[in-house]
């Protein structure tokens, strides 16, 4: 019986880190909306907004091509789906979330790629010359982010002797020592590119573009309306909040509960939300400052994250 109650706090762990992400993914889109307004001199819209237009997208009647089999309404619920299941597994708030043994670095990254898999599907399904060319860029992109996260991510877990995420975390805080190592520096700098080519933010994609030429995310979603949209612009913050949180509690562990009790939670919402804001506006500043880059220019830099990743696995396992 005594096992219960930590059963039932892990339980509620996770469904807060749920509820977190959902309500913050669009928070976070509106705070880097904010930031880059400010920073051009512009009022912007309030942080919100996000929130009201997933609303107002959610009362909009469903569109769906006539070609299209159920593969494109299912495309954006896999996508949120696979985010959530990630979101109640991985180590956000606390070292301790339910089911945190299943949070394996192999099994959050194919769940990121799953996602993104279905979401190419459902561009692929409309039958269109737009959701086809997204689809394939898409595709070539996350040939290359996906290894560089998983190979970023095995760098952590080589000196901890574990792939499992919350126990790298633990580790961490246990070695503190680890977080200024040669393989933590270029393992950082790596996630760091494939966040940015995994949310399609820029140099990598421009979301804001209305160009179809250049769009490679929202090339595949031009078939979606009402609350399709809704969901795959929601799974897509989610999918960034997500991000967010394993760079800032892989690299500074610093804040997240490593026990149990409301008070330690409590503290973890805080030091998360602030590292997460941080991020947040540390992209949308640099943003600010960079243009999108050619096509042909983008495999380059993801070649060198994956690069940099293998440079840090290579590091960990000299030292190790």
């Amino acid at each position: 019986m005594s096992g219960h109650p930590s059963v039932v706090a892990m339980t509620a762990n996770s469904l807060l880190q749920v509820i977190l992400v959902i309500l913050g993914g669009p928070l976070l889109l509106g705070l880097m909306r904010k930031v880059r307004c400010r920073m051009e001199g512009r009022a912007g819209p309030p942080i919100r907004q996000p929130l009201l237009d997933l609303r107002k997208l959610a009362r909009r009647e469903r569109t769906r091509p006539e070609e299209s089999s159920w593969i494109f309404p299912l495309a954006p619920v896999v996508l949120a789906a696979t985010i959530l299941v990630v979101a109640a597994i991985a180590p956000m708030l606390t070292t301790r979330p339910a089911f945190g043994w299943a949070a394996d670095l192999f099994a959050v990254v194919f769940l990121f790629l799953l996602g993104s898999v279905f979401l190419a599907l459902g561009a692929l399904d409309t039958g269109t010359a737009f959701g086809g060319m997204g689809a394939s860029r898409a595709m070539t992109i996350g040939a290359l982010t996906e290894p560089a996260l998983l190979v970023a991510i095995l760098a952590l877990s080589v000196p901890a002797r574990t792939s499992n995420l919350p126990a790298i975390i633990s580790q961490s805080l246990d070695h503190p020592a680890w977080l200024a190592t040669p393989q933590r520096v270029l393992a950082l700098v790596a996630f760091v590119i494939v966040i940015i080519a995994e949310s399609g933010r820029l140099p990598v994609d421009n979301p804001a573009t209305h160009l179809e030429l250049t769009m490679i995310h929202e090339a595949m979603v031009l078939e979606y309306g009402g609350p399709d949209l809704a969901l795959v612009k929601l799974a897509e913050s989610m999918r960034l909040v997500v991000l967010f949180t394993l760079l800032a509690n892989l690299f500074i562990p610093w804040g997240i509960a490593g026990a149990p009790g409301p008070s330690h939670l409590a503290l973890s919402v805080v030091a998360t939300a602030g590292k997460v804001a941080f991020l947040g506006i540390a992209m949308a500043a640099f943003e600010v400052t960079v243009a999108k880059l050619r096509l042909f220019r983008v495999p380059e830099l993801l070649a060198g994250a994956f690069v940099l990743a293998v440079l840090a696995v290579v590091s960990a396992l000299v030292v190790a």
